[in-house]
């Protein structure tokens, strides 16, 4: 079998050269790792990659393929993939094709044979940076210059690229325990949201509807939901003032829970401030400390912006969650208001399931409010 060569070209001009898998054409992106030993489909389906180039630290992937029901959005969204052995003969009773055909009918590049421990190193050293991911015949020395005039994902709105273009309910009629009524009835602001985001709460007995992320706030306060939920999604939240502002517009009417980027879009909202991460937080093994409870969870998580909790005015908000990696802010609630939002995924696709009880707790915040 004749193998084609990929690139990996970085602005610093550190250029890692290896084997294409994937579509054969040249992407920026912002280069990032995850430490995830499984879930490579999940990680590239989830909006929040999209924009960023993904490296995987785990050294075997594509050995269990890919299949429909794993997919956590409409398709790939991860601009690139770097892997270092890359399994082209899956073996697993669910797959129905290669991670490598997955690829290229998505158009996306995959990268085989790159020497992932360096590449990682580099990121946690230098930072995560722009770069290129390549298959085929193009001269490094391009793609680096290529790598250098690409747009950094800092202060641009991603969300536009990733919501949805109209409102639609999610899961019909579908309620845990086969219950013919939704217990509640919760309003979700798509900024890229995850599938499994939705099916977790639908199987918790809540009917879902499903707003772009331009929809006004009076509009959907207007549909008098039980609860408003803030989604994932890519990107800078500085970028989204247009949800900052509409999400300033709920606090204190209905309670409201964040995830990720939802998390950060809050803290806006009260005030707060956020800040880039060196290399951020990505994998399905990142311990966090509930304060609340002093209990630690494993947790899954994508995001490269974090929130400042000494930003906000006095007496606004308080940290519920702290990451035991960097002592980072993985959690936050109102002081007075029904307002809740946490950093990680608790929906754990891919990932653990340590932390599902924050959509139980919403839904109890919900039932005293």
């Amino acid at each position: 079998m004749v193998k084609t060569k990929g690139y990996v070209a970085l602005e610093d001009g550190t250029v890692f050269e290896g084997i294409s898998f994937g579509a054969e054409c040249a992407v920026a992106g912002e280069v990032v790792f995850n430490t995830s030993m499984t879930g490579y489909q999940e990680i590239l389906t989830d909006p929040s990659y999209h924009g960023q180039i993904v490296t995987m630290t785990y050294p075997l992937i594509g050995n269990y393929g890919t299949n429909a029901g794993d997919t956590e959005s409409v398709g790939v969204q991860a601009n690139g993939f770097i892997v270092r052995e890359y399994c082209s003969y899956p073996s697993n009773y669910r797959n129905t094709r290669s991670l490598g055909d997955y690829l290229k009918d998505a158009g996306k590049p995959g990268i085989s044979e790159i020497d992932t421990r360096e590449l990682t190193r580099h990121l946690r050293s230098a930072g995560a940076m722009k770069g290129v991911i390549a298959g085929g015949n193009f001269d490094p020395r391009d793609l680096v210059e290529m790598a250098k005039k690409s747009p950094s994902i800092v202060g641009i709105d991603l969300v536009q690229e990733v919501t949805a273009a109209a409102t639609y309910e999610f899961g019909g009629d579908c309620y845990w325990m086969g219950s013919a009524e939704p217990k509640y009835k919760i309003a979700v602001y798509d900024y890229g949201i995850k599938h499994n985001i939705l099916r977790c709460l639908n199987s918790m007995g809540c009917k879902v509807k499903v707003y772009p992320a331009k929809t006004p706030a009076q509009q959907v306060l207007a549909d008098n939901p039980d609860g408003i939920f803030l989604s994932n999604g890519p990107g800078d939240p500085e970028a989204v003032t247009y949800a900052v502002e509409n999400v300033r517009q709920i606090v204190g009417k209905k309670p409201l829970m964040g995830i990720c980027l939802g998390h950060q879009l809050i803290a806006l909202a009260l005030g707060g401030s956020t800040y880039k991460l060196k290399f951020g937080h990505r994998g399905s093994n990142h311990p966090v400390r509930d304060e609340t409870t002093g209990k630690v969870e494993i947790t899954s998580q994508n995001h490269g912006f974090c929130v400042d909790m000494e930003s906000f005015p006095k007496g606004e908000a308080e940290m519920t969650h702290l990451n035991l990696n960097d002592r980072t802010v993985e959690g936050l609630r109102h002081r007075k208001y029904p307002v809740m939002a946490v950093q990680y995924h608790p929906e754990a696709s891919a990932g653990p399931h340590d932390a599902d009880y924050l959509f139980r707790r919403f839904l109890k915040m919900i039932e005293n409010n």
